[in-house]
């Protein structure tokens, strides 16, 4: 799957981005080994180093460690995974509700409309 970076922001904070959304989805499960830098970075088409700092910062929030000769890992702790994907999905709420304020609807109106568009989904 195409790893989609864009030039309009740093490629290592997108590159971070798109491992964390990896790792709240499921896509690697608590304690799973990572690919290598090298491999990461060749599906990313991006520069190893690239792949290095972002990984790096990764280690530094916790949510990978490194084991010495052995690569890198997904945490264990589902604590974290789960504040993780908690603050994730409350910034793409806060982003969806700027974005509907926006387009002159008040909350009580998005809330309506959201749920309106939730019942015609069945």
């Amino acid at each position: 799957m195409p790893w989609n970076l864009t030039s309009d922001r740093p490629i290592f904070i997108q590159i971070i981005e798109v491992i964390q959304l990896d790792i709240i989805s499921g896509k690697y499960a608590p304690g799973e080994k990572l690919p290598s830098v090298r491999d990461l970075a060749q599906e990313a088409a991006v520069n190893p180093n690239t792949m290095q700092k972002a990984l790096a910062e990764l280690e530094r929030t916790g949510l990978v460690f490194s084991q010495r000769t052995s690569g890198r890992f997904i945490t264990e702790d589902t604590k974290m995974i789960d504040d993780l994907k908690a603050a994730l999905a409350k910034e793409k709420i806060e982003e969806f509700l700027e974005n509907m304020q926006k387009l002159g609807f008040k909350k009580e109106e998005t809330i309506t409309l959201m749920t309106e568009t939730l019942k015609g989904e069945k």
